[in-house]
């Protein structure tokens, strides 16, 4: 799975998971950047033996929020999709509102918006892009408790709680997770959307606290790669004496 700097790092363990337990034969993200949520979702369609196909779709040239980047970001998506994800990975570099119309209505399972995030952009990604997502399908919505600048996902998220079935998450930057009404009752079969759609206060909360722990752990796991033991170094950081004795990490 691709590593790179992102705030989606927080819910990569649940993004994980929510694709093994609805099993999309299609799933699109509106807002790829540098691969870290998509890849998760390819990753997770890989290793769980799920027939289907992934889309991203970003003009990989940056937004108002992100500010412009460089051709680099895209040609590294595009090598590591192609490595790694050929055959089930599509990258539609163009922009949401062009990329709609390649998609039939109700032919997605899993949608996630992360576009550009003030409100008036993901009331229009969420209005135009509903249709496509099929009866009982999934629509993720990244960044629901940022409130920085003129974001404001959490204001239209706000909106959309009180007309649809939702779940959220707050830690992070927070991540939102909204039911298409319809659809077979056997979507709702798997524990995770069981406990997310019809789970109790104390159900859904030890669920938050399991993505929590997991992202706690994830975060150490990283930051403890990136240490590396200096030889030349004590433990308080400063330079051994060249005569003195020099302690030895232990054997593994």
């Amino acid at each position: 799975m691709r590593r790179a700097f992102s705030t989606w790092m927080d819910h990569i363990s649940f993004g994980y998971d929510l694709v093994e337990a609805i099993r999309p034969k299609r799933l699109v993200e509106l807002g790829a950047y540098n691969g870290m949520s998509y890849f998760v979702f390819c990753q997770s369609m890989i290793e769980n033996n799920i027939d289907g196909l992934c889309y991203a779709v970003d003009t990989w040239g940056g937004d108002d929020h992100t500010g412009d980047y460089d051709e680099s970001i895209f040609e590294e998506v595009r090598h590591h999709a192609r490595d790694n994800y050929r055959g089930i990975s599509y990258l539609m570099r163009m922009l949401f509102n062009d990329a709609v119309h390649h998609f039939e209505d109700d032919s997605i399972d899993l949608l996630h918006i992360d576009g550009l995030h003030t409100y008036e952009a993901v009331q229009e990604d969420f209005t135009n892009w509903y249709p496509k997502v099929r009866p009982g399908g999934i629509i993720l919505f990244h960044d629901i408790d940022a409130r920085q600048s003129d974001f404001g996902v959490w204001k239209y998220w706000a909106e959309l709680e009180a007309k649809y079935d939702t779940f959220a998450f707050h830690h992070g930057f927070g991540l939102g997770v909204l039911r298409k009404p319809g659809g077979p009752d056997t979507d709702l079969d798997h524990p995770l959307m069981d406990i997310m759609f019809h789970g109790d206060e104390q159900e859904q909360h030890k669920l938050r606290q399991i993505y929590i722990y997991n992202s706690e752990y994830i975060e150490a796991r990283n930051k403890a790669k990136r240490l590396k033991w200096k030889p030349n170094h004590g433990a308080d950081g400063k330079k051994n004496n060249e005569n003195g004795p020099r302690e030895r990490p232990a054997e593994k």
